[in-house]
């Protein structure tokens, strides 16, 4: 029994100290530092300057990830793979562990990708990266609709336009991509579509209602699909807040009920 006392108070203070906010806040400012660090790495300048420094300053801020990950597995046992965090953070520090040599020396660019437990640090960024999952079971029936326009525009413009152009529209395939940078509005008039006219004078009868269709219609039915996730989110933090207070205050409302009570009893002994 002593030993478990002993065990448990030691885990009870690493827990402490990992789930610390100064210690969260210095494990952010290293996951900067780390993505600022490999992105100089990249810079044949910044090597011949200060290629050992910051050679030096990627291992110590790997060896930092690897205790905390460490101290992790220690504090929560069981429990470390039902965060998802937890997980992705294994996996990259893992991948930065590999050995660079031969092919897998490219798996430690992945350690960059580490930078995106920002989110889970920053309010806004959680709720927006909810609202996105949150709303994929909704996209995807416009997906579908989206799919099924673009194939029955390729097919139409493949048909159409493949004897004269068949650099942008000699497959489906082609044809899909050359709609997808029209969809996309970049360069659609003076790069395609223009030069498509010239040959084809009514030409514009069939871009002109793929762009209304898919442009300014259907993607925007993405934006409204995601916002409406944000704001049902949104809704859903307030919600679980009005609760979580109301319970708190419940729970106030209770331990001064019981305070009245014991002190009308002491007032009452004291009388007796």
């Amino acid at each position: 029994m002593g030993d478990e006392r002993v065990e448990s108070g030691w885990r009870g203070r690493l827990q402490a100290l990992v789930e610390h906010r100064r210690t969260q806040r210095v494990i952010t400012l290293l996951i900067v530092v780390n993505a600022v660090t490999l992105g100089l790495e990249t810079s044949s300048r910044a090597m011949e300057a200060a290629g050992p420094l910051l050679l030096a300053l990627d291992r110590a801020i790997l060896s930092v990830f690897v205790l905390e990950l460490t101290a992790k597995m220690l504090v929560y046992g069981r429990r470390f793979p039902r965060d998802p965090w937890n997980v992705f953070d294994f996996i990259v520090v893992g991948i930065a562990l590999v050995p660079a040599t031969g092919n897998l020396s490219v798996l430690r660019a992945l350690r960059v990708l580490r930078v995106l437990r920002l989110i889970s640090a920053v309010p806004s960024m959680r709720r927006v990266v909810g609202a996105l999952l949150a709303a994929i079971p909704g996209m995807g029936s416009i997906v579908a609709l989206l799919s099924l326009l673009y194939y029955v525009f390729s097919v139409m413009a493949t048909k159409l336009f493949a004897a004269s152009f068949p650099e942008w529209f000699g497959t489906i395939g082609a044809s899909a991509y050359s709609l997808f940078q029209i969809m996309t509005l970049e360069s659609w008039s003076m790069g395609i579509v223009r030069p498509v006219m010239e040959v084809y004078p009514l030409a514009w009868a069939f871009f002109v209602p793929f762009i209304l269709m898919t442009s300014f219609t259907v993607l925007n039915l993405f934006i409204g699909i995601i916002v409406d996730a944000m704001q049902a989110g949104q809704q859903a933090e307030l919600e679980a807040e009005r609760e979580q207070a109301h319970a708190d205050a419940e729970t106030i409302l209770g331990e001064v009920r019981a305070l009245r009570r014991e002190v009308a009893e002491l007032r009452e002994d004291r009388r007796g």
